[in-house]
């Protein structure tokens, strides 16, 4: 994000009638770039806007089953032995049930949080949360390290290390394990897919981030490697499930490729792969040997669906929509995908 701004979030309120307001830190800035970020932030990461209701702690255990927090420690340039904290959400069951379940991981975006996340998963996706585990973890000063965040900790490692604990529980289903991110989240989730040679994760989901220039170069994925260098040729794991969501009127993310006009990445401005260019990338990694979708294979209201390898590759394309897009997304369309329907 640009160093002459940040986000911080405010007061929490169980109010409906009251959004959630963001505190603004300006320095020298120039105004413009400011009201497309402003804006594209408060309507992604804003759990209250458009009716949603905010649980209180208590509501949310009594409803919502089990929620603990957990930490795992790591150290990097920037920090010795550091807590990194993570939630975990187990659907309420029978005492005595042997039922596995599936996981999904959610990423913030930058300049959101866990537990804001948390509430808007809560709100907006009640059957995913009653019937997934579900888990937050807190990217380091609420970014994640993708080519030029304020993190430079080793966040794929971070998320591997949160896979690897949870695939030893015995409630767990061990490789049904899906990463949803939204942003910046989405960005890491991009990596987490080029890099991670975890057999647990079965479906990765990139929200109004597809893939970046650093991440493909046009004929190859990159590793991100060291001092984010992104040099090394990498060769993702085959048969893994993809969904990307992008919105068409994206200020942030534009939809047809370019540099972005506000997010920076070494000394400019980060550039994006088309988003429909990224998928297609990303089916033909998969095993897929067709041609590039110029139409979509269906339509549901504002969405274009473009599917490839019989919907393990899918794209999401929102029309009318900027960084906001997942607001246009059904709870059941994000389910169909999980569950590979």
């Amino acid at each position: 994000m640009p160093k002459s701004w940040a986000l911080r979030p405010g007061p929490q309120t169980t109010n409906r009638t009251q959004p959630f307001t963001n505190l603004l830190i300006v320095k020298n800035l120039n105004i413009a770039p400011l009201l497309i970020v402003l804006a594209a932030v408060l309507t992604t990461f804003s759990p209250c806007l458009h009716g949603e209701e905010i649980l209180s702690e208590e509501d949310r255990d009594e409803k919502n089953g089990e929620n603990q927090k957990f930490s795992i420690t790591r150290s990097w340039s920037q920090e010795k032995n550091y807590e990194r904290t993570y939630w975990v959400n187990v659907p309420e069951r029978d005492a005595d049930s042997q039922k596995t379940l599936p996981v999904i991981i959610f990423l913030h975006g930058n300049g959101g949080n866990a537990k804001g996340l948390q509430r808007m998963v809560r709100a907006r996706y009640p059957e995913i949360s009653r019937q997934f585990i579900t888990v937050f973890p807190e990217g380091y000063r609420e970014s994640w390290n993708i080519v030029s965040e304020r993190s430079k900790a080793d966040d794929r490692g971070f998320i591997e290390a949160i896979i690897l604990k949870l695939a030893k529980r015995a409630d767990v289903r061990m490789n049904d394990f899906s990463v949803m991110g939204i942003s910046n989240g989405a960005a890491l989730v991009n990596q987490i897919a080029i890099e991670s040679q975890l057999p647990h994760i079965r479906n990765s989901i990139a929200a109004v981030s597809p893939l970046n220039g650093f991440q493909h170069d046009g004929t190859h994925f990159k590793a991100m490697g060291k001092e984010n260098g992104y040099r090394a040729i990498a060769k993702p794991l085959s048969g893994k499930r993809l969904l990307n969501i992008s919105g068409t009127d994206d200020p942030l993310v534009p939809y047809q490729g370019g540099p972005s006009k506000a997010i920076p990445a070494k000394g400019g401005k980060l550039p994006f792969v088309n988003a429909e260019e990224s998928i297609f990338l990303w089916a033909k990694q998969m095993g897929y040997e067709g041609r590039k979708l110029t139409e979509p294979s269906r339509v549901n209201g504002k969405i274009e669906i473009f599917s490839y390898l019989d919907g393990d590759v899918v794209h999401f394309k929102v029309n009318d929509h900027g960084h906001n897009a997942t607001r246009a997304l059904g709870e059941r369309l994000l389910l169909d995908f999980l569950q590979g329907k």
